[in-house]
Parts: structure tokens; C-alpha cells; sequence
């Protein structure tokens, strides 16, 4: 691999012919992914399965999100039946999707929406809605409504630090890359077609300007990208070093009753998972774990406790490790206990974030 060498000066963003958006736009006529939320050639987008996929695609990629959001929209299939659902029920079809800020700020969203009757359709409009940020908003605004306004995913970001050789390292790139998608933005070619440019740039790297192994042969943007001239396309964008994820440590509690009720707790309205439904179990704490003793100190009943396991599972900020710990008791009052009661078998209905479901298999003996 070549060795990457900084750059002497700072790159000024490039013109509009530094991108080549009519070969871009012909290879995507050609070649665009079929996905559930985009309309088809010559077909008006909907601006509802826009936002939805758009918020749902936040942090996750394109493969987790398509299943959730068919069944997501067959339960929801406009934006007044999504305002005026329970929350729990929007939190239940979105567990296991990570993330679940996003959910509560879409519910939020569509009760407002509803209530304005009409969509906004320039970005600042758009910004003003929960869990709506420059991205998404430039996302939606040249998808649904023909906005002219490059957004800049890790697709996006991708192919442009190629095509320009852009040295500085993510993340700390973004500015330069973000001023050079402003700039390309204002080509006339680019300006005719928003969405389709903008769903070009997202198609070309997830398919062709790939993070490794690039398939520069069969770019339509190859004759003008520096990174393939100076043969660097595999070496970027370079990428500053992770510091590594803090680790927190908990034990978690699968309670059962002779029935096979299983005990579960709400979690608080605020903060991480907030709202989701959970196992009773110990606070996360960092440092250390969480002695067999001291687990069982916290646990909702005396019982016989028995440890099968553990379970580990990685958030964006840390990691977590949970013990989890199974006990029968003849009955329990969930109320009493803070908590309510779910038939086991009923689970998969419940609002369970996906470290939740890590312990349910674990208990269950099905991970």
C-alpha cells in the first residue's frame, strides 16, 4: 500500500466538474438499488417513507433496516396512524433497532406533523422537528421535495475523501469534506436531479466505493477521482485512532412465577433505553464487576438464584457486561416489586432492547 503523505496546503472545496454527475446519474438510471422506501423511476417519493427510513437508517445500515421498516410500515403505513399510536407499541415495533432516542423523537415528530397537516419541506423547516439534524433534513428536503443540498452519510463521505484524496483523518475531515459537498452541490447537473444525485452518491458507496477492496473498474467516476490516480483508493479515508470503549459491568434477573410469568421493569423516561422494557437487575457500574454476593443483594426476591451466564453487548460509547442470574418462586406481585408480569412465551411483543433479548435467550437456553 502506498504511503499516505499530508497534504502541503489545505485543499480549497472543488468545483462542480471535480464530480462527473452525469455519468454518476447515468450509471445510477442503470443501476439503483430497488429498497422499500424509494420510489421507483418516474414515481414521486413519499415524503412519510423518506423521513421514516431516513431516521430509521441513522447509525444502522441498509440490510438491519429494511426489515424493520416493512413491518414497521405495514403497521403504520401513514403518518397519521403512526401519530396517533401508543408509544409503547412504536417502541415495541422498533426494539432490537438500536438507538431508541430516535423512535420517541419519530412518535414526537408525527404527533406534530399530524397536528401541523403538512410536511415541511425545506431543510431549516425540517431541522425545527425532534431527532432531525443536518443530515437527515438535507436527506429528506432533495429526496422528497427536490431541495438542492448534498447530505453527507459515511457512504457519501467515503466517496468524496476518494475522488478529492482528502488527507485529514475522520472524523476530523468532515468539515473539509462538508464544505466540498457545498460546492459540488451548485453543478447544474447535480441541481436537476437532488434526489436521484444524492441516492447516486449513497448507492455508489455501498456497492462500488466500498470501505475495503474499492471496485474502482467499475466506477462511473473513476477518470476523475485523485485517490484512484494516485492509487490511494484503498488507504482512505484515513481514520484517527479509537480510544477504547470503557467497560460497565451489571447482572440481570430472570424471575418466574408457577405460571410462567416472567418479571419485568420499565426503564426510566430519561436516558439510555429510556422507556424500553427490561429485566430487573443491578445499576451498570464501570471498573469493576459485580460480586455474586453483591449481585444477589439487589435481586427483586430471595430465591434460588442460580448464575448460567453472561452476556456482553457493545453501545456506542461503551460496552456492557451482564451476569444473568434465573430464580423460581411460586408467585410474586410485580407491582409490589416495581415491575409487571409477561407470560414468557409473550416476550417478543414486549419493547425489549436487543441486550435484553441477549439475556432472554441466555435464560430461555435459546442463544
Amino acid at each position: 500500500m502506498p504511503a499516505i503523505m499530508p497534504s502541503s496546503t489545505p485543499r480549497s472545496p472543488p468545483g462542480g466538474a471535480a464530480l462527473d454527475w452525469s455519468a454518476l446519474l447515468a450509471w445510477y438510471d442503470r443501476a439503483r438499488r430497488c429498497l422499500p422506501w424509494r420510489a421507483g423511476p418516474g414515481e414521486t417519493a413519499d415524503p412519510y417513507r423518506v423521513w421514516l427510513s431516513e431516521v430509521m437508517l441513522q447509525q444502522t445500515t441498509v440490510a438491519a433496516v429494511i426489515p424493520y421498516f416493512v413491518r414497521f410500515t405495514q403497521r403504520f403505513p401513514t403518518l397519521a396512524t403512526l401519530a396517533v399510536a401508543p408509544e409503547e407499541e412504536v417502541l415495541r415495533l422498533w426494539a432490537g433497532l438500536g438507538y431508541y432516542a430516535r423512535a420517541r423523537n419519530l412518535h414526537r415528530a408525527a404527533r406534530a406533523l399530524a397536528a401541523s397537516g403538512a410536511f415541511p419541506r425545506t431543510q431549516a423547516a425540517l431541522r425545527q422537528l425532534p431527532g432531525i439534524g443536518p443530515y437527515t433534513a438535507a436527506a429528506i428536503a432533495a429526496i422528497a421535495f427536490g431541495v438542492p443540498g448534498l447530505a453527507v452519510d459515511g457512504n457519501v463521505a467515503r466517496v468524496l475523501a476518494r475522488l478529492l484524496a482528502i488527507m485529514t483523518p475522520l472524523p476530523g475531515a468532515m468539515a473539509e469534506i462538508a464544505g466540498a459537498a457545498e460546492n459540488l452541490a451548485e453543478a447544474t447537473a447535480f441541481r436537476a436531479r437532488p434526489g436521484d444525485a444524492t441516492q447516486a452518491l449513497f448507492d455508489l458507496g455501498a456497492g462500488i466505493c466500498v470501505k475495503s477492496a474499492p471496485r474502482c473498474p467499475d466506477c462511473p467516476l473513476q477518470d476523475g477521482c485523485e485517490a484512484r490516480r494516485r492509487g490511494l483508493a484503498s488507504a482512505l479515508p484515513r481514520r484517527a485512532a479509537k480510544a477504547p470503549r470503557p467497560e460497565r459491568f451489571g447482572a440481570q434477573f430472570w424471575l418466574t412465577d408457577a405460571q410462567g410469568a416472567v418479571l419485568l421493569r420499565r426503564r426510566p423516561e430519561r436516558g439510555l433505553l429510556a422507556g424500553m422494557v427490561e429485566l430487573p437487575g443491578t445499576a451498570w457500574r464501570e471498573g469493576r464487576a459485580w460480586a455474586e454476593a453483591e449481585a444477589l443483594a439487589t435481586a427483586p426476591l430471595k430465591a434460588e438464584w442460580r448464575k448460567i451466564g453472561a452476556v456482553r453487548h457493545v453501545f456506542t460509547h461503551f460496552v456492557v457486561s451482564l451476569d444473568v442470574y434465573v430464580g423460581a418462586v411460586a408467585a410474586f406481585s410485580a407491582a409490589d416489586l416495581g415491575g409487571f408480569a409477561r407470560p414468557a412465551a409473550a416476550l417478543a411483543e414486549e419493547a425489549l432492547p436487543s441486550v435484553m433479548r441477549k439475556c432472554v435467550r441466555m435464560a430461555t437456553g435459546s442463544a
